[in-house]
This record gives structure tokens, C-alpha cells and sequence, in this order.
């Protein structure tokens, strides 16, 4: 694992005192974290521990009940999912969000479409020029940009997807699971775009509930269990046994 000087290098995310409640049930309690460029921190925890709430919260699907968001320098306060993408903050999912029966340019601009002249019509060419331009540029190895979607194999739709948040990102990728749905030959491709990602300088949050993956391609990680913040440290500096432990709450 290879990192631009992370630790002098102001971050893209910062997130300080996150909290957020639902009802009388705090899903998250008073979590902090730094997420720089060319670096990748994974976000660990069993089922329940917080982790989508936090990305939900990260992406504005939801509002933290208190606490921070710093984007790029800048204190943000998202109203919604689509005010975050507006400010560049990108999400692959396990489920995609593609639209299978759409070509690959398509996909990429979904919401997002280039047009021409004075009636708008949609301008097919750009669109599949720059996608083109951009799986090649990630070696996102695909028949054509002009390919529909559903032709593709699994990986090669998540490796459509990360290009789609590469592209409109504003530095930082957030990954919720994105290769649990995928076989292992698969899953070695889209990790190694992923990896690809932080070594162009991305600022990648990835959700993982697989410790292999985890010491694959992690910098640092952050431990939640039950909404609270257990540990922030370099993937160097720990164990796989320590790192089980420290989710389950079990001596290792």
C-alpha cells in the first residue's frame, strides 16, 4: 500500500462528533474521522454497528443529529443525496444504481446528460467520447462505451459504477460493499480499481465486511460496535485477530 504523504495532507472528508439518534436509539455516538488523498480507510463493524448510517449520512440521505461534515476544507451541511453529489460526494453501492437497459455512456451521465443546440437534444457523442475516454484512462476493460449495460459481466458493471463516481467526485469515493455480490475473479478486478483510485489521488471511504479485503487494500481503518467508535488506526499497526476482536468486543 502506497499513500501520497497522507498524514501532512489537509483531508477531503472530516467528520467530528458525528451523532445521530432515531427516535430514543443512537444509531451513532460522537464519531470522528479523517479521510485524506491517496488513501484508502476502511469503515468496519458487524451488522448493526453503524456503518451505512454513517455513509447514508456521509452521501445526505440523512442529517447527523449533531456533530460536523468537512468537505475539501469547507464545513457542509447536505439537505439531501442530491445536494451532496452536487458538492461532489460520489457512492458505489453493492446494488449499483445502474440502469441495465442503457448503454454504458449513458449510465455514466444518468441525471447528468450532455445536450446541443437550442432544443437540448441529447449529445450521444460527447457523452460516449468522454466515458470511453475515462475506462480506458482506469483500464475498466469493456467491449465499448456505447456496450448496454446488461451485456456486461457483474464486475464490469462495478467497474462502470466506480467510473461513474470517479468522474463526478470531488476527490472522494465512498464504497458501501462493493464486491459482495461479486466472484473472487471479479472481486481481484474491481480491487485493483479500486486501488487504481487511491493511487490517482481519490480519497476512498470503503465499507467492508471482509477482513481479507481490508488488509488488501486499507491504509488505516476505523472500527464502529453498536453506533460506538472503537478504534482509528493503520492497518500496519494491527492484526487480523486484533481487528476481530476489536469488532466483536471479544479478547483476541
Amino acid at each position: 500500500m502506497t499513500t501520497l504523504g497522507t498524514a501532512t495532507v489537509a483531508p477531503v472528508l472530516k467528520l467530528v462528533g458525528i451523532h445521530k439518534k432515531f427516535g430514543g436509539v443512537v444509531a451513532v455516538n460522537r464519531f470522528d474521522l479523517e479521510v485524506r488523498p491517496g488513501e484508502i480507510v476502511a469503515l468496519v463493524g458487524d451488522n448493526g454497528a453503524g456503518k451505512s448510517t454513517l455513509v447514508k449520512i456521509i452521501s445526505g440521505l440523512y442529517q447527523p443529529s449533531d456533530g460536523e461534515i468537512w468537505l475539501n476544507g469547507e464545513q457542509v451541511n447536505f439537505r439531501d443525496a442530491s445536494d451532496a453529489r452536487k458538492q461532489g460526494v460520489e457512492v458505489v453501492y453493492q446494488d449499483l444504481a445502474l440502469v441495465p437497459d442503457q448503454p454504458v455512456y449513458m449510465n455514466m451521465f444518468l441525471g447528468r446528460e450532455l445536450t446541443k443546440g437550442p432544443l437540448k437534444t441529447l449529445d450521444r457523442k460527447r457523452m460516449a467520447k468522454h466515458t470511453q475516454e475515462l475506462v480506458d484512462t482506469l483500464e475498466v476493460r469493456i467491449p465499448s462505451a456505447k456496450a448496454t449495460l446488461s451485456d456486461l459481466s457483474g464486475g464490469q458493471r462495478q467497474g462502470v459504477a466506480i467510473c461513474r463516481a470517479t468522474h463526478w467526485a470531488s476527490g472522494l469515493v465512498l464504497m458501501d460493499e462493493p464486491t459482495a455480490a461479486l466472484g473472487v475473479a471479479e472481486t481481484a478486478k474491481v480491487e485493483a480499481l479500486i486501488a487504481k483510485l487511491r493511487d490517482r489521488g481519490a480519497a476512498v471511504l470503503l465499507v467492508s465486511h471482509n477482513m481479507d479485503q481490508v488488509f488488501r487494500l486499507a491504509d488505516r481503518v476505523a472500527v464502529l460496535r453498536r453506533g460506538q467508535q472503537v478504534a482509528v488506526k493503520p492497518l500496519a499497526d494491527t492484526t487480523h485477530n486484533e481487528l476481530v476482536a476489536m469488532i466483536t468486543g471479544l479478547a483476541s
